[in-house]
């Protein structure tokens, strides 16, 4: 198992909405007490169409470094502690944060699923592609503390590292871990292979000082994205955490409908875990 770098990166363009963004990811990052990466992303192309010459990049990186500071510095109304450490990369977004995913030995990526200015195809791609897991937040949604964190369960997927993530979480903002699953065929509950799987999560959960909840959902003539959905928003929790599903199209992937739904189907904070992220220990959280 590998171990945690303690580090996040948290992708923040600078437009508009940078301060609204910057301020969601402050309130997440709090209880954590890990360093944070601050994100911008210089595109290549802006600077072709300027004409600005290839011995100008250091001077415009080091000019973009220095405003990024200062916006951190005007936002947060002191100076940068130690582990608030910005960044400036320059290239075409999608492939910069990939790279950064795999080569910047981050534990996740955070950016907002409104304001990041990528697409949703764009977010789809990285979420599938990132080698660790993507945290999509969301501006217009006030996130104040984490109480109640639910991880939707398949039965057809592994569910190790989202039993990670969950644990971390739970433990960093003290919550209350809900495991929902959705059964679609008309089967006895206390027998289906969802509760045994759930009924275990929950065990484990347990054993490491989590208050953990196990809900299973009864689909009849239903899609299961829309039953969860429906849970979710009646539930109204503070975080998601989800396992993406890979679905092959020719040389491409995309992740299923059921986490596309989840992610931009919810207001709150999602956090996807992908088939190229890292395993973790359990027994490393504190």
């Amino acid at each position: 198992m590998n171990q945690m770098s303690n580090s996040i990166l948290a992708y923040i363009p600078q437009n508009s909405n940078a301060k609204s963004v910057l301020k969601q990811f402050l309130r997440f990052h709090k209880p954590l007490k890990m360093r944070i990466f601050f994100l911008n992303i210089l595109e290549r192309s802006s600077f072709l169409t300027m004409g600005l010459q290839p011995k100008k990049k250091d001077s415009i990186k080091d000019h973009a470094k220095q405003n990024l500071i200062d916006f951190l510095k005007k936002t947060t109304k002191k100076e940068l502690p130690d582990e608030f450490i910005p960044r400036i990369k320059m290239g075409e977004k999608l492939s910069t944060l990939i790279k950064e995913s795999k080569n910047g030995g981050y534990d996740f990526i955070a950016l907002d699923k409104n304001d990041s200015g990528l697409k949703n195809t764009m977010i789809n791609k990285l979420i599938i592609r990132s080698h660790c897991p993507v945290l999509l937040l969301n501006k217009k949604t006030s996130l104040k503390k984490i109480k109640t964190i639910v991880v939707p369960i398949d039965i057809s997927q592994t569910t190790t590292k989202r039993l990670f993530w969950a644990t971390f979480f739970a433990k960093k903002w003290k919550a209350k871990v809900k495991i929902v699953s959705a059964l679609n065929i008309d089967i006895n509950e206390g027998r289906s292979l969802a509760r045994k799987n759930a009924d275990h999560l929950k065990e484990m959960l347990n054993k490491r000082g989590v208050e953990c909840e196990v809900e299973i959902l009864k689909v009849h003539n239903q899609l299961k994205h829309k039953v969860i959905l429906d849970y979710i928003t009646e539930e109204n929790p503070d975080l998601i955490i989800i396992r993406t599903h890979q679905e092959s199209i020719f040389a491409d992937r995309r992740i299923g409908q059921f986490v596309t739904q989840i992610v931009y189907g919810c207001e709150m904070p999602v956090f996807t875990v992908g088939h190229s992220t890292q395993s973790l220990s359990l027994d490393n959280i504190r």
